[in-house]
């Protein structure tokens, strides 16, 4: 196992981060109940919005069995896909990246984004040099289009703002077949995320471990079952107005506990994992010259990202205590901020690559 520990002096802004995070919300100290055991999905709900201030689309009666409905290129090798999804009740768009050399099947990687999803877009598309860092690697590149605040998991309710959110789904069952058949995937897949995005990336993999052979999370916290975790998610969901009840139910419902990804460390065995995250402290990227909005940068996004030093230190803990491998960069330095997790790309590749069959 690679560790490299932060400076502890930074206890005190990971507590402030929390906080932030946290946000005027109360927190329970109540106990916290016996973790159950790992379940499929719920049933698919329906739903009425796609996003604030959009209308979901209608469920056509042919619309039962998932299918790619059109592909639309962006470049030679990005390209738009449209999949209508019976368990989101609309036509879901996805961005894959093909490789150079496309004679052979190949593994497949799933990006998923963080709260704030761009557009039409992935983050790791327009922040995260992704296009440029997998030019030459022969993978398939699934990116995530939309799902602000959703965690990429299946929710027991639509929301008023938020829709019909069942990415558990769509992204484990209904997704990979098709894109394996259409774009030559050969069944070996690896899945990264980053701050919400590497939860939900840990989420699945331990939900679904015999999708994955390797997991990336980079600044994330992995702890829906404690207090704090389930503030943290809560106060994620209320960033973009919707209500974290509709997400796993009340505070006290079981589902809060079946996410939770220190409770079910031991489905992570046997897979590549690779976890980072920075110290808070401001680092080489935390410079007006790299960074125009440094201001809000050093005020957020470093106590946030001491605060999901914390959260990661505890599942490394974890994972350790159970004799689980794990590859892991505790920066000494940089904030909760996308020019660190660009860099992690390359950083995490040697311990992906071989575990989904490629030679880093």
């Amino acid at each position: 196992m690679q560790l490299r520990r932060p400076v502890r002096r930074w206890m005190t802004s990971m507590v402030v981060g929390v906080a932030l995070v946290s946000g005027a919300m109360a927190i329970d100290t109540s106990p916290v109940l016996a973790a159950p055991a790992l379940s499929e999905p719920p049933p698919v709900s329906t739903g009425s919005a796609d996003g604030p201030g959009r209308v979901e689309p209608t469920v056509t009666p042919n619309s039962t069995v998932p299918s790619i409905k059109k592909v639309e290129p962006i470049t030679d090798r990005l390209l738009r896909v449209f999949v209508q999804s019976p368990a989101m009740r609309r036509e879901v768009q996805v961005q894959v990246l093909l490789p150079r050399d496309r004679t052979l099947p190949r593994p497949t990687v799933y990006m998923l984004d963080g709260r704030q999803t761009p557009p039409d877009s992935n983050g790791w598309i327009d922040k995260g040099n992704a296009v440029q860092f997998y030019e030459d690697k022969d993978v398939n590149v699934v990116f995530t289009v939309g799902g602000p605040a959703s965690f990429y998991t299946d929710w027991h309710k639509p929301d008023p703002v938020l829709g019909t959110n069942m990415w558990e789904t769509f992204l484990t069952k209904e997704l990979p077949p098709l894109l394996d058949a259409r774009f030559e995937g050969n069944g070996r897949n690896a899945v990264m995320g980053v701050s919400m995005g590497a939860e939900a990336a840990m989420i699945l993999a331990a939900r679904q471990p015999a999708l994955y052979q390797a997991v990336a999370g980079h600044s994330g916290c992995f702890s829906m079952g404690t207090d704090l975790g389930q503030a943290q998610a809560r106060a994620v969901v209320a960033t973009y107005r919707g209500d974290p009840d509709n997400m796993y139910g009340d505070k006290h419902d079981p589902d809060w506990l079946a996410h939770d990804v220190n409770l079910h460390a031991e489905a992570l065995r046997g897979k590549a994992l690779y976890i980072s995250v920075g110290s808070g402290i401001p680092g080489k990227y935390d410079t007006p010259d790299v960074n125009p909005d440094i201001a809000s940068t050093l005020a957020f996004g470093g106590p946030l990202e001491a605060a999901t030093n914390m959260c990661t230190a505890r599942l490394v803990q974890r994972l350790v205590s159970f004799g689980i491998p794990v590859t892991t960069d505790f920066r000494l330095t940089g904030t909760h901020s996308w020019p660190y997790w660009a860099d992690e790309l390359g950083q995490s590749w040697p311990t992906i690559a071989p575990a989904i069959g490629v030679r880093p």
